[in-house]
């Protein structure tokens, strides 16, 4: 049939890319609605970094931290760079492939990659660095079938400037790693982590000017830190989130408090939300079991919503 889809999909891959994205794809700085018709569907992982502890010690790796997220029933796993077993180097494909095979094996997705970065620094030179760094391992997430790599800020204001010019950095360094990203087909996202960042504002305006669908949001509850509500200021980020991760804490104004799983469960649900909720634990205590009772919380208030 000449309108067939097999017929303007070939049309598609004859369109210069630059010229067709606009009109198929939603920037990051347009919000995330799912189709009406569409039923909600969420899956549920755990951040590596859960685990930091037992991987420093040797009493964990990789592999380990997959076989125990396919025994509590998560759905996927995200691998931080730094527990690679080539860290600093990066990984060979050797070590790509046996981790993708391992989760094909248990069943598991490899959901991100994260790095650990510091575009907000004066040096040039430095921030080059982990821009090739960025790059680096957008090509390795690529590789082990990750469809998005965690970005941080860095923290602090260098000496002789001012927040906004540090932003302009921020900004062209992120269009950089999305343009990079777009090339292997693997989102560039931010992680709101306490650092640089700490409004809901700030971070939407920075989704804004970086203004690509390569750039994303990890919605970090717990990076939230400077208001007296954590939940609304979530509420203002929930329609840029491609992930969500949800920690353990909280935190109101500084003061820590337990997250409230219930009202996480229900924002999520109200935004309609499709894709990966994350949970990670930086408490003290048996980290396997912090994971799975967050997990078997979320769940219940979720599915009960």
């Amino acid at each position: 049939m000449k309108n067939s889809r097999r017929d303007a999909l070939r049309k598609l891959t004859m369109v210069p890319a630059l010229a067709v994205a606009p009109g198929l794809f939603a920037a990051s700085s347009s919000k995330r609605v799912a189709p009406v018709s569409m039923k909600q569907r969420v899956q549920y992982s755990a951040n590596a970094y859960s685990f930091n502890d037992e991987f420093k010690s040797g009493k964990m790796d990789l592999f380990d931290m997959m076989e125990f997220a396919a025994d509590i029933g998560l759905h996927a796993v995200d691998l931080t760079s730094y527990y690679f077993s080539s860290y600093p180097n990066l990984p060979d494909t050797a070590e790509i492939f046996a981790l993708k095979k391992r989760a094909l094996e248990l069943g598991l997705n490899i959901s991100w990659t994260g790095v650990r970065n510091n575009f907000v620094t004066a040096d040039v030179a430095a921030r080059e660095k982990d821009r090739q760094m960025i790059k680096d391992w957008l090509a390795v997430s690529s590789q082990i079938g990750s469809s998005i790599l965690r970005m941080f800020t860095g923290r602090n204001i260098p000496e002789g400037y001012t927040k906004d010019q540090v932003k302009e950095w921020l900004v062209e360094e992120y269009k950089l790693c999305a343009q990079y990203g777009a090339k292997v087909g693997v989102i560039a996202a931010l992680q709101n982590h306490n650092e640089f960042l700490f409004t809901a504002d700030e971070v939407i305006d920075v989704l804004k000017q970086v203004d690509s669908e390569w750039f994303g949001l990890i919605l970090d509850i717990s990076g939230l830190r400077t208001t007296d509500d954590p939940y609304a200021e979530a509420e203002k980020l929930a329609p840029y989130a491609d992930y969500w991760f949800i920690k353990e804490h909280v935190y109101h104004n500084q003061v820590q408090k337990t997250t409230d799983m219930a009202k996480m469960a229900s924002m999520i649900k109200k935004q309609g939300f499709q894709g990966y909720v994350s949970f990670e634990s930086l408490s003290d205590g048996d980290p396997k079991e912090i994971v799975k009772n967050m997990l078997m919380d979320f769940k219940r208030e979720f599915e009960n919503e």
